[in-house]
């Protein structure tokens, strides 16, 4: 036995979750536990969206039972349970670091979480673990990409050292470690399971560069030359460093969230869309991953697939598998149902 995989529940069965259950000969990993319900425009009753995202909490809770990790890549609420920190008892807990490459609002659910944990865990005050933080000096986050893209540099850099000094000034939250929990903050790391390898990326944007909305990392789990891959939410990946990065480690199972076609006209424009859609080719036509889902994010509006049109004409050109979670299921995504498409 190699790496098996479960794809807990993701936005193609209706409620928003990337959650992924990976197993090894020598651990069991969690992958984003959380789940919210549909937008507004999702086109489906209220009742349908509260029972879906009952029904993603409800399996995620069962998956979660007996997994030695689990995995938060970032503050998001379809990614993390905020209030049942019960629900990590036991665990070793690979999250965001919530000191730096991090956002106000997420640093906030953040220190909310962690002083649940030490309540609940420790019997203890979270102000009284807070650190005096050393000032660190933050270069340019992104590294060389920066010469092919100067405009974007000039804008970013100012509000990314706005935020650089927000993380020095704040008080350090450690990582923990009580009866029951362990706490680490994984980023640029990896971890060694028996003959199984933990690998996380250094944080990345949330999206196109500088995005307000934060940072996560993915997640690289290695067993005897079998490869998983979750990119978490770099949403197609917009960046091309990211589509790099992917390829480089050329998993042979890669779940990739897509771009937020939902959002297009608003938070997502004509010229990200495109280079998303030119990234995913890239993955889909430079990786030899035997299985890509394509899912978190992406099948949120009915038009998913028409608005990605040629990453799954690439896949059907190279002949591999590209799937939504519900589709490798045996299922028509939730947008499609509702829509009568299915």
């Amino acid at each position: 036995m190699g790496i098996s995989f479960e794809l807990v529940w993701f936005d193609s069965l209706g409620a928003k979750s990337s959650c992924t259950l990976v197993r090894t000969p020598d651990v069991s990993v969690l992958i984003d536990p959380g789940a919210a319900v549909m937008q507004p425009s999702f086109p489906a009753t209220l009742p349908k969206k509260l029972y879906w995202v009952a029904q993603a909490k409800s399996t995620i809770r069962r998956a979660s039972r007996g997994v030695d990790v689990i995995i938060i890549s970032h503050y998001h609420y379809d990614h993390y349970f905020p209030g049942d920190v019960g629900f990590y008892s036991g665990k070793l807990l690979f999250a965001k670091n919530p000191n730096e490459f991090i956002n106000d609002s997420q640093r906030a659910r953040a220190f909310d979480f962690y002083s649940k944990v030490c309540e609940h865990f420790g019997k203890v005050g979270l102000g009284s673990l807070l650190k005096k933080r050393r000032k660190k000096r933050y270069g340019n986050p992104m590294g060389d990409y920066n010469e092919r893209r100067r405009e974007l540099l000039e804008k970013g850099m100012n509000w990314f050292k706005r935020r650089a000094e927000n993380w020095n000034k704040n008080p350090e939250i450690p990582e923990l470690k009580f009866d029951g929990i362990e706490v680490k903050y994984p980023e640029g790391k990896s971890f060694r399971f028996g003959g199984t390898r933990l690998k996380f990326t250094k944080p990345l944007f949330h999206g196109v560069e500088f995005s307000r909305v934060g940072w996560v990392f993915a997640t690289i789990i290695e067993h005897e030359g079998e490869k998983l891959m979750h990119s978490s939410d770099v949403n197609g990946p917009i960046i091309e460093d990211y589509a790099e990065l992917i390829i480089k480690e050329n998993p042979d199972v890669l779940v990739l969230d897509g771009p937020m076609t939902y959002m297009l006209g608003y938070l997502l424009n004509r010229t990200n869309l495109r280079r998303a859609i030119d990234n995913a080719v890239r993955i889909v036509e430079e990786t030899d991953a035997r299985l890509i889902i394509y899912d978190h994010h992406l099948p949120r509006e009915v038009r998913f697939k028409e608005n990605t049109k040629e990453v799954w004409e690439a896949a059907k050109k190279s002949d591999k598998k590209l799937l939504t979670a519900a589709e490798f299921l045996g299922e028509t995504p939730k947008v499609l149902v509702s829509r009568g498409r299915g």
